[in-house]
């Protein structure tokens, strides 16, 4: 049982520190009846660490071992020399360097156990080690060389072990550092570094002192803990463990930590774009593992429009007012979703709209111009700056703006007006047509009719006038013929005087009784032409004549009875 629980810890030794070891005891080597047994070939160890030099002996029974004795010196000697001594009961035989640091694994010498640990190895210590065992042999004090084993003791090659447990953001988590070997000697320093330096517990985390972990009662396990709440700031950056042996000998251990994290998904990209243009956005998310990317854009359906890992860019060509809307950008990691959105504007312009135009009654314009677009146009009137007197009126509906713009003018025939609309998409300019007020149109077209039909009524009462004129005159005439066929006394003769005073002869004043009528008839006519001759040709001055018809006709009747006692023919004077 003994024998099992060494060779139990030997190989355990030999595992944790890697010795290279054909066999953990070789065969016996004997002189007379003393035995000695050595791993075959030498033993490796590595410097910072400790070294097992498993070792068992078999004596005669006359002889009582009672101390061990370990010896280092060159290979070539038979027997080491007493300067040489690395371990003995008295440690004032010790070399100084070896002084503390090596040790039997079974300080009972009865149980023939003769294996030694050597701690704190340098590599200075790699040579040839010899045994020898003092005891009483047939009671007499005596001692012999038993064999030599051989030590070889490389650079420290081997690493610390570090835990690496799965870290996620806002949790927190603990790492373990061991360091390497399970040796009693010296215990190492263990210093935890975060991005290539050694950080306080403020910067990193808690660290834990030293922990030793006795296995056996010659091995021991030797630790450092740090406790840590993760972040984004850990993740991919580099955790250090360095462990510092005796002798300025120091090995490290570096993680690379993989810290689960997420941010808030970022959008790039303008949000803000011409119809007609790409829409071009980004959605990307810092995080690890990478977040899975759904862009959707918000409607009952939720249409889905793009997805990709760890950004996604949604792209749509030739946008239209219809691609206005609010966008969002999805981020799926390790179960959970979070969102942002994008409120896309698409800005576009129309041409200045039908139902534009300008109306002028009572001597005021009034002109309105109709526009739209997103956002808004701006219209302005090129006509206000020459006039110092106006209104404008502005009002908004939907996209639409509606501006009215009243002016005083006392005619708006020569006045051209011009609304002029502007936007970031562009700009329109109309010349607006200027129409008159129906009803004051109305009444001005009936004042015109008015003056047309009294100035028809002047025209008509003129021409009744002149033909009522002309009546009285044919009358007037018609009656004078008359009066000048009856018969009459001469001296009462109404006699017609030419404004020239000259007289009419007799022979023109009455004639015959056969052309009698017809004479008087051209007698009429001559003097109407030479009234009208006069009148026209003569002076403006207007002159009377008194005819007293009923003398005439009197005078008719004696003219006709004359004529029939007598063919002589009687004159008549007339004077104008």
């Amino acid at each position: 049982m003994f024998t099992f629980f060494w060779t139990t810890v030997l190989f355990s030794l030999m595992a944790f520190n890697t010795y290279t070891v054909d066999s953990a005891l070789g065969r016996p080597l004997c002189s007379r009846e003393f035995c000695i047994t050595f791993n075959e070939g030498e033993v490796t160890a590595e410097a910072g660490l400790c070294v097992v030099i498993p070792c068992s002996f078999i004596t005669p029974d006359e002889f009582t071992p009672k101390n061990i004795v370990w010896f280092k010196c060159d290979s070539w000697k038979w027997k080491c020399s007493e300067s040489e001594i690395i371990f003995h009961n008295n440690r004032n035989k010790v070399r100084s360097e070896f002084l503390g640091r090596v040790s039997l694994l079974d300080p009972d010498v009865g149980q023939r156990n003769c294996s030694i640990m050597i701690n704190d190895l340098t590599t200075s210590d790699s040579g040839s080690y010899e045994l020898k065992i003092n005891g009483l042999y047939y009671g007499n004090t005596d001692g012999f060389f038993l064999g030599q084993g051989t030590v070889s003791v490389k650079d420290l090659r081997q690493r610390p072990t570090v835990t690496n447990p799965p870290l996620t953001e806002g949790q927190q988590a603990t790492l373990t550092c061991t360091a390497p070997g399970l040796c009693s000697g010296s215990p190492p320093k263990i210093t935890w570094m975060w991005r290539g330096k050694e950080e306080n517990e403020s910067m990193i985390g808690n660290i834990t002192a030293l922990r030793t972990e006795n296995l056996t009662a010659v091995t021991q396990r030797h630790s450092s803990t740090l406790t840590l709440n993760p972040s984004a700031e850990h993740h991919n950056s580099n955790i250090t463990c360095k462990v510092s042996f005796t002798g300025d000998i120091t090995t490290e251990e570096t993680l690379i930590l993989k810290v689960n994290y997420k941010r808030k998904p970022h959008i790039t990209g303008n949000t803000t774009v011409k119809e007609g243009d790409t829409l071009n956005l980004t959605c990307s998310i810092d995080s690890f593992p990478q977040s899975l990317v759904v862009w959707t854009k918000h409607s009952p359906s939720g249409i889905h429009l793009h997805n990709d890992t760890g950004s996604a860019t949604l792209v749509v060509s030739n946008v239209t007012a219809e691609d206005s809307g609010q966008y969002f950008c999805t981020a799926i990691h390790l179960g959970s979703m979070v969102s942002v959105s994008a409120d896309v504007k698409v800005t576009w312009f129309s041409e200045i709209l039908e139902g534009s135009g300008c109306v002028f009654q009572s001597k005021l314009l009034t002109c309105v111009c109709i526009a739209k677009g997103f956002p808004l146009p701006t219209i302005t009137w090129p006509l206000l700056k020459d006039h110092s007197k106006y209104s404008v009126i502005n009002t908004v509906s939907n996209h639409t703006v509606n501006t009215t713009v009243t002016i005083s003018l006392e005619q708006h025939q020569n006045i051209s007006v011009e609304c002029f609309s502007s936007h970031e998409n562009g700009e329109a300019q109309k010349n607006l047509t200027v129409q008159q007020d129906v009803l004051e149109k109305e009444d001005i077209q009936s004042k015109r009719i008015s003056k047309t039909v009294f100035r028809l009524e002047v025209i008509v009462a003129f021409l009744i006038g002149v033909l009522l004129s002309a009546t009285i005159c044919f009358l007037a005439q018609k009656c004078n013929r008359k009066s000048l066929k009856k018969p009459g006394n001469l001296d009462e003769t109404l006699k017609m005087i030419p404004q020239d005073g000259s007289l009419i002869d007799d022979g023109q004043a009455v004639q015959n009784d056969k052309s009698n009528d017809q004479e008087a008839a051209e007698n009429g006519a001559v003097a109407a032409e030479r009234c009208s001759s006069d009148v026209s040709n003569g002076p403006k001055d207007l002159q009377y004549a008194s005819i007293n018809f009923s003398i005439l006709r009197r005078r008719r009747e004696k003219e006709e009875a004359t004529e029939r006692e007598s063919t002589l023919t009687d004159y008549a004077e007339i004077k104008i």
